[in-house]
């Protein structure tokens, strides 16, 4: 009987003894090795001559000729200047046109620095700086169209421009050749390319970028897999696969095989188009941690908006762009100043009419594109993010369609755990300690296409997760905002929690859709601070319409906390639904409240322009109509109007009858038909367990309540009527014996 080659080299490896990889044996695979992948960690020390490609090494290690390698110290350069205007949010980045001119950094302050130039809007420009993505800003100069010095010899020249209406300059200042190994003769390398200093210590370090790029064209051309051996390859910038047809990326151990873009920038690997793909047992490195989330966050500058300290200090595990059907395994994420894994997709509606997104991001601009194609598909399986900067998992556009996030651990996470506008998405059976909110929509204008009508966005399954500790970003462990709808938070866990749990609804701007058609259900929340001073926190709040909240458990562990509190139902929001939950020992069980805003600009005395506040002012679909509005100055109640009509296109609202209107006067917004039944509950052991501080309505129930003192020592009353129309219908008051307890409650 004839046998494979595959078969004998098993053979032989099995009589001695051996253990062989089978994926990187078998036919169908290409080794990364085969193609000059290093896979090392070794460095080594160097001088070099300005101008020269001899550079002499304190070892020549384990380098070899043909391979790349990474100088640094060693070579000058810059990124590229971006420059960032005034207007709308993320569509505010211009063109250069020569005014920003940048020279001499001599590397005295570092191996990389971002240095930052905000102006403020101002009829006599001048400019603060910042090297460290905005931690200290520098004391302001006047622009005056000559060089002006920052530091590490960096000079800046703001040629002339419309300075005085406020930008944003930012730019890089790099010591680092991108070079490879040409001849190698004792310990002196030949390089393809000359570095731009005369140094004594500069640092030599593989590239595997080029080998690794080669592998996988070839694998594309080829039909192949792609086998990665345990070792630490380093990049440069990142791997792109385009058009991947069922590819598969395979390392030999998630633990032993490591993408490290420490040294680099960018996206370790980006799939763009393509169908089917798999990647698996990778870990992916960066060189932004959790300690550095401020950082990596949006930049408080004066001279524009929507400024991200990692969109100009860039690193990413993997990018997903227009690629369908895609499994991430067993892969691994930390230490990335952006998103981790993220995905960004063209919509159904783009796919008919050849538009493009209109989404405008410095961390998915550039990438490479296909003219069709949209993500379907895309799972992420016992993968995780540790340590990072900004958040873990992205679709960053609606266009997106069946991503599941499963099986995944997120653990200190400066930013988002999940942010998602896309379709059909599925959080289920993952572990979250320290990491930012799980944000469901995020569909403002520049976002969104023009199938939302019709299918909607944001539709999400969280279930079956357990959160512990604290959201250390995002004010909340999950929250749909801004077009989320048809949502489904159930079966959670929240573990000795510190911060609050659920969101239904944030808040929509002019020109957004809202969030709506939320249930919460089966969720139990132990709100018990551990080792960390209590923060004021709720573990449920509703301010969405079309809300259902049932068979909770929200309770304190020990001593009623006064910080927390269970349930939160805020006004406007419509059809609300609360029903048996179990609350114990919170200071706070379940409240109702309105929403409120204040005047902004003014047109006459029966129209004005939403302000700042809490009242939703998108596009809110029953747009107000008919609504009462009440009004407050100073503190005290102001009389009452009725709206005609509400535009949220530009949050204007016109009132029926004339008002006398100040700007920064206060207004709530409430319908005549809330339909809020909040029913069957039990809260024990709270200091305020049911208060109704709101405007109600005759379809505001609160029936067949059970309310008990417990342990609530200093707990006053039952349920507090603080204003508002509200039926009181069968509720049980038991051990409160003050006459204001139960006088509002109906047998």
């Amino acid at each position: 009987m004839t046998r494979s080659p595959l078969f004998r080299v098993l053979l032989a490896a099995l009589l001695l003894g051996l253990q062989v990889d089978i994926a990187g044996a078998s036919p169908g695979w290409i080794d990364v090795r085969d193609v000059g992948a290093s896979g090392s960690k070794q460095q080594t020390t160097a001088a070099t001559v300005e101008g020269s490609k001899l550079i002499t090494v304190t070892s020549p290690a384990d380098f070899k000729v043909g391979q790349g390698v990474m100088v640094s110290r060693a070579n000058i350069r810059y990124t590229p200047t971006q420059l960032w205007g005034t207007g709308e949010r993320y569509r505010n980045m211009k063109s250069l046109n020569g005014s920003v001119e940048v020279r001499g950094y001599d590397g005295s302050a570092g191996s990389w620095l971002v240095y930052v130039i905000d102006i403020a809007p101002s009829a006599t420009p001048a400019f603060r700086w910042s090297d460290d993505l905005g931690r200290t800003w520098q004391a302001k100069q006047p622009i005056s169209n000559d060089w002006q010095k920052l530091n590490g010899g960096i000079e800046v020249r703001l040629n002339k421009r419309d300075w005085e209406a406020g930008y944003v300059i930012a730019f890089g200042a790099r010591d680092q050749l991108v070079t490879r190994i040409e001849k190698i003769e004792g310990n002196v390398l030949t390089l393809a390319d000359a570095p731009n200093r005369t140094v004594k210590d500069a640092v030599v370090r593989h590239n595997d970028t080029l080998a690794l790029q080669a592998a996988m064209d070839r694998a594309l051309k080829e039909k192949l897999k792609v086998y990665v051996p345990a070792g630490h390859y380093r990049l440069a910038h990142g791997i792109v696969i385009r058009n991947p047809e069922s590819i598969t990326i395979e390392g030999a151990s998630a633990e032993d095989t490591v993408l490290d873009i420490s040294e680099g920038e960018g996206r370790c690997i980006t799939l763009t188009g393509g169908t089917e793909a798999t990647i698996r047992n990778l870990r992916f490195t960066g060189f932004m941690g959790f300690d550095e989330r401020d950082k990596a966050g949006e930049l408080r500058t004066l001279g524009s908006t929507a400024v991200w300290g990692f969109f100009l200090k860039p690193c990413h595990a993997m990018d997903i762009v227009n690629t369908r059907r895609v499994l991430v395994e067993n892969c691994h994420a930390s230490r990335m100043s952006g998103e981790c894994f993220v995905s960004s997709s063209r919509s159904r509606a783009s796919l008919k009419t050849g538009a493009t997104n209109t989404f405008q991001n410095p961390s998915v601009a550039g990438n490479p594109t296909v003219a069709n194609g949209n993500c379907e598909g895309i799972t992420y399986l016992r993968c995780s993010v540790t340590d990072c900067a900004r958040n873990a998992f992205n679709d960053v556009m609606c266009g997106g369609e069946f991503t599941t996030v499963q099986n995944c651990r997120i653990i200190d996470v400066g930013g988002c755990a999940w942010e998602g506008a896309s379709r059909f998405v599925k959080i289920t059976g993952n572990y979250l300690r320290n990491a930012g909110v799980i944000g469901m929509g995020n569909l403002g204008p520049a976002n969104r296409d023009a199938t939302f009508p019709d299918l909607g966005a944001g539709q999400h399954i969280v279930a079956d997760n357990v959160f512990e500790s604290i959201t250390p970003y995002g004010a909340c462990a999950i929250r749909t905002s801004r077009g989320a709808t048809q949502v489904i938070v159930r079966n959670n866990l929240f573990v000795n929690f510190n911060s609050s749990g659920v969101e239904a609804g944030g808040f929509s701007y002019g020109n957004e859709y809202p969030a709506a058609n939320t249930t919460i259900t089966g969720n139990i929340f132990d709100m018990t601070a551990i080792g960390q001073k209590p923060a004021a926190r709720t573990a449920i709040t509703v301010l969405a319409d079309d809300t259902i909240v049932s068979d909770n458990q929200i309770y304190v562990r020990g001593a009623t906390d006064a910080t927390v509190t269970a349930i939160r139902i805020r006004e406007p929001a419509v059809n609300a639904t609360v029903h048996d939950n179990l609350v114990r020992n919170c200071g706070s069980g379940i409240i109702g409240m309105a929403a409120q805003s204040a005047v902004g600009e003014i047109t006459d005395t029966t129209s004005f322009i939403a302000g700042y506040g809490t009242v939703p002012v998108g596009l809110v679909p029953h747009q107000y109509r008919g609504w009462d509005l009440a009004w407050l100055r100073n503190g005290k109640p102001d009389g009452a109007s009725v709206i005609d009509s509400f535009d949220g296109l530009t949050s204007r609202f016109k009132l029926k009858q004339p008002h006398e209107i100040r700007r920064g006067d206060r207004f709530e917004v409430f319908p005549r038909s809330a339909n809020w039944n909040l029913h069957d509950n039990t809260l024990t052991g709270c200091l305020a367990p049911l208060v109704l501080d709101a405007h109600g309505s005759p379809t505001s129930i609160i029936r067949n309540n059970l309310v008990s003192r417990g342990d609530a020592a200093g707990a006053k009353e039952a349920i507090q009527i603080v204003r508002g129309k509200f039926e009181l219908v069968g509720n049980r008051v038991v051990d409160f014996s003050e006459v204001s307890s139960s006088a509002s409650t109906k047998p």
